[in-house]
């Protein structure tokens, strides 16, 4: 039996190496970007016209306010739960899934990188890129400026300081800080 040949979204969907300039990908960050410049242009005031307007892109039933500028590549792999609050200036790289929990908290110029480049100086010029999910659990705050990088999961209830670089998973119930991110207590 022949075996099925992934197109290159499908092997980006799986965290494979695959090739970032693919026609199909580009004109897909090519939709997102155009909602997402008419979502960032508009006024404090058009509030319920915002959220209409990143209903189209992201995968979420629940209320959510996303303060702009707000930037993602796909917005299709971005999964939000209830009541999340992402303050000015959130970045999310979506390139392999984000899930978001109920009740997050994401301070101002949060970036969650789910995408990486390759080791090799030669596949990365050729443009081959892969990544890993990103799972954020119900009740956690990330402080502002902070990076959450890919293959991250972060527990139920935990607090991220601001500033901080999330390069390994951080369990449940404890507040995390630095570079690179460590627990520095339980909650």
């Amino acid at each position: 039996m022949k075996k099925k040949t992934l197109s290159e979204k499908e092997k980006m969907l799986q965290g494979l190496p695959y090739n970032a300039s693919n026609p199909r990908l580009v004109l897909e960050r090519d939709r997102a970007a155009r909602i997402l410049n008419r979502y960032n242009r508009r006024t404090f005031h058009e509030t319920n016209m915002r959220s209409r307007t990143l209903r189209k892109l992201l995968n979420t039933s629940g209320n959510f306010w996303i303060k702009p500028p707000f930037h993602c590549d796909y917005g299709y792999n971005i999964f939000i739960g209830k009541d999340l609050l992402c303050n000015y200036g959130c970045v999310m790289l979506d390139v392999c899934k984000i899930t978001i929990g109920d009740n997050v908290l994401l301070g101002p110029g949060v970036k969650l990188f789910t995408a990486a480049h390759a080791i090799n100086p030669i596949e990365r010029k050729n443009g081959v890129e892969f990544g890993k999910p990103i799972t954020i659990h119900n009740n956690v705050w990330i402080g502002g400026g902070s990076i959450v990088l890919p293959g991250v999961e972060i527990g139920e209830n935990s607090i991220i300081g601001a500033g901080s670089v999330v390069s390994k998973s951080i369990p449940a119930n404890v507040v995390a800080v630095g570079n690179p991110c460590k627990v520095i207590k339980n909650i």
